[in-house]
């Protein structure tokens, strides 16, 4: 029973630790916790739409990718009438922080659900485990994708920027659930290539901060 827990908590946690420490003007704590819960509001609409486009259809893993045109958009609407208003978000990168552990905080309430509440036809402690290393790291690599885009666009300016803040994480997102329907080894190769991606994008607005004095963006 704890080993599921832990599996359903800690892997949440972990990354949003190494996103939060990632950040050389580290955010203040009461900023962090804000983000991480108001992910948890995004459970209640995200499991209407997901219950009408995509339980309610005969087989439902036919229809998962919709997942990634009702939960990315949702995360979108909260980051940029909520967490983009805070005092701190103040240079490119916290639009990351931001937008992972909000990101964060939908994956941890989620994988409660599917742990917990699930009728899947295998343990809870398979199914956490199994998300631990898939769905968390999913959730947080769009998280990235997305405040990195919002964040240039931000500070930056070009529209196109936020096109891509709100695209790209809904075809990753979606791509994702559709090739675990096909192949789970391809899957997971695939995973692999969206978190190197987004570790590249964490990596560019880091060395943006290597030169600066102070947070703020100029």
């Amino acid at each position: 029973m704890y080993l599921t827990l832990i599996f359903t908590i800690v892997p949440s946690i972990l990354i949003a630790f190494y996103i939060i420490f990632s950040d050389r003007f580290r955010e203040p704590v009461l900023p962090v916790i804000y983000a991480f819960l108001l992910g948890f509001l995004i459970i209640i609409p995200a499991g209407l739409l997901n219950t009408i486009l995509i339980f309610s259809n005969e087989n439902p893993a036919n229809f998962s990718f919709i997942a990634g045109f009702t939960e990315e958009p949702l995360k979108f609407i909260l980051l940029y009438l909520f967490l983009r208003k805070q005092n701190e978000f103040n240079e490119p990168i916290d639009a990351i922080v931001y937008a992972t552990l909000l990101s964060l905080g939908f994956a941890t309430l989620e994988n409660f659900e599917y742990v917990y509440l699930s009728d899947l036809e295998i343990s809870s402690l398979l199914i956490a485990f199994i998300r631990a290393f898939t769905a968390i790291p999913l959730h947080a690599c769009c998280g990235v994708v997305m405040g990195y885009y919002l964040g240039l666009y931000i500070f930056q300016g070009p529209k196109i920027l936020l096109l891509k803040s709100i695209c790209l994480p809904i075809l990753i997102h979606s791509f994702y659930n559709y090739l675990c329907d096909v192949s789970l080894l391809v899957s997971l190769f695939y995973l692999v290539i969206i978190f190197l991606f987004a570790k590249s994008l964490l990596k560019k607005l880091k060395a943006l901060q290597i030169k600066k004095d102070i947070e703020k963006e100029v």
